[in-house]
């Protein structure tokens, strides 16, 4: 069975092509103004990478902010479960979730066949997520893939004592100013976002063993940061930023 998950985020649209119980495409744009026109261009795309046509297509789900804007798709389901359900079908030993994403974060604790036991979503504020981290590498004149690179060159941590965007990214260009190394700024900004992570985390209790999915966990600043604070393994995927998508199309799987 063929199925096309299509997870439409804030920041992003992603879409993946299972076949039965394997990954066969996916792809990401940028979703801009027109959700709608960011999950054509994803279908259309994913399609072509697979060597498929819509015909070839057994079930269309899609997930996130804008699921419902889609008049192609054939089930609608909410983002919390298809991370949960994605995760499962990547690695089904994880019992305990942190997505974060473009603008919120989300603590999901799972059981063993991939249903959601219990979750915690942060949408009030895009601060520690995929935005923030873009704000601060403007700030810092890097290049945001690089984030995670830098942090591992740091021998000192940068206090960062706000997580508001706004007042953040001016507390950066002040350690800037003073001549404070750019790795010990980047190591203290990600020790700050999986501090506000973390308290996500046991709100919602934490089982090992613990996985990271969305476009922030190809980071490996914040996963650093995550296992030092917590003292534990954060597991990432083969496929961090579609995870949602896959966890979409895996539904679809037995619809």
């Amino acid at each position: 069975m063929i199925t096309l998950g299509i997870d439409i985020g804030s920041l992003s649209t992603k879409s993946a092509i299972l076949n039965d119980n394997s990954v066969v495409a996916y792809d990401v744009v940028y979703t801009g103004g027109d959700n709608r026109q960011s999950a054509e261009t994803t279908f259309n795309n994913v399609l072509a990478k697979a060597g498929f046509t819509k015909k070839d297509i057994d079930v269309i789900v899609t997930t996130g902010y804008g699921r419902e804007n889609v008049p192609f798709a054939d089930k609608h389901v909410s983002e919390i479960t298809c991370h949960a359900k994605g995760m499962h079908f990547l690695n089904p030993s994880i019992r305990t979730v942190l997505d974060i994403g473009g603008q919120d974060s989300k603590a999901i604790q799972i059981g063993e066949k991939g249903n959601v036991v219990n979750f915690m979503m942060n949408d009030k504020c895009a601060a520690g997520c995929g935005r923030f981290l873009d704000i601060i590498a403007r700030a810092l004149g890097v290049q945001l893939e690089e984030l995670g690179g830098i942090h591992q060159t740091a021998t000192s941590t940068a206090r960062i004592s706000s997580m508001c965007t706004v007042f953040a990214e001016t507390e950066v260009v002040s350690l800037v100013a003073v001549g404070t190394p750019t790795p010990s700024i980047i190591k203290g900004v990600h020790e700050s976002i999986a501090t506000r992570a973390i308290a996500l985390l046991k709100a919602v209790g934490i089982k090992e063993p613990l996985g990271m999915s969305g476009g922030v966990a190809k980071n490996i600043g914040i996963v650093s940061a995550l296992q030092d604070l917590l003292n534990m393994k954060v597991e990432v995927t083969d496929y961090p930023q579609v995870t949602g998508a896959i966890g979409a199309a895996y539904i679809g799987q037995s619809a």
